[in-house]
């Protein structure tokens, strides 16, 4: 049977994976991305397991809020990338403090 307990290992884990892939990955701006969904994510899993194991459904009304907040988050993120690239052709995370002024 699948307790809580797997569902909090298998969170752990994609929390570690987000936060090393932004850690690691300095150079690429969709990866660093990516990460910061897999840590959305790990939250949302969170939610779920222990909104499921409580029998308390707000966990999951604030696990679709979260994913409202992700997903506006992707856009906005791919929005401004897509603009930085526009500009200077290179979607570097080192060129980016050329942004200020």
């Amino acid at each position: 049977m699948i307790g809580v307990e797997h569902y909090v290992v298998v969170s752990s884990i994609l929390f570690v994976l987000g936060v090393l892939g932004i850690f690691l990955n300095r150079k690429n701006v969709i990866v660093v991305l990516m990460a910061i969904e897999l840590i959305l994510l790990s939250v949302n899993i969170n939610l779920v397991a222990f909104s499921a194991f409580m029998g308390d459904l707000t966990g999951q009304i604030f696990a679709m809020f979260v994913l409202t907040v992700a997903a506006g988050e992707a856009a906005t993120g791919l929005a401004i990338l897509v603009i930085y690239f526009r500009g200077r052709g290179t979607i570097a995370v080192d060129d980016v403090n050329r942004m200020k002024g």
